[in-house]
């Protein structure tokens, strides 16, 4: 007879569960830990609250914010980790956390009233990823109930980006989209050079 055994969890699930967690957690037990968490460029640059540029993005604005990063996550971050492996998954989703808040680390270092949160770059970057691996797969949208190609629905998601990024009342880092696909394309690239010799 042999004894219980948890099921084995792969790395999108278990990063799908604390982010939920810590999110809701923030948003309707603690505010404090999503002030705590929220990425402040004008802090750290100042030597407070440095770790919030990966800590940000376990925590999330509302709960629209949280249901779609985390609806993008399950959708392409299931397909894209059986693809690479669970190891280069988690790599490239840390890896993406800090790589897309760099660019608004600098261009808000002078900015009191800034803060963002959110894992959109982390998320941004699976998506960019998998588009290299399938970029013919079709996608269905929530909001759309017709499919569209990959490739066709990251080029939509990078111009809504740099279009949203000149807002400046939310607390959403549309910045940090943009350099999260830069960051998903730029690590297929090195770490299976050969996933760009296949698409083009």
């Amino acid at each position: 007879m042999t004894g219980f055994q948890f099921p084995s969890l792969d790395a999108t699930s278990i990063l799908l569960a604390v982010t939920i967690g810590v999110s809701l957690i923030a948003l309707f037990i603690s505010p404090r830990l999503l002030e705590q968490c929220a990425f402040r460029p004008y802090l750290v640059w100042r030597g407070q609250n440095r770790d919030s540029i990966y800590l940000a993005g376990f925590v999330h604005a509302n709960l629209l914010h949280l249901a779609v990063n985390m609806w993008c996550l399950w959708l392409f971050g299931r397909v894209l980790e059986q693809r690479i492996g669970g190891t280069l998954f988690v790599l490239l989703y840390a890896l993406a956390l800090v790589t897309s808040h760099v660019p608004t680390l600098f261009k808000e270092r002078d900015n009191p009233n800034y803060a963002s949160v959110g894992a959109s770059g982390a998320i941004s970057a699976l998506v960019f990823a998998y588009i290299v691996y399938f970029p013919t797969s079709e996608l269905y949208l929530l909001f759309l109930p017709i499919p569209i190609p990959a490739w066709l629905f990251g080029l939509l998601y990078l111009a809504y980006s740099v279009y949203a990024s000149r807002g400046k009342n939310s607390r959403i880092n549309h910045d940090a989209h943009f350099w999260g696909a830069v960051t998903g394309l730029v690590f297929v690239l090195f770490t299976d050079p050969g996933a760009w010799t296949r698409l083009l």
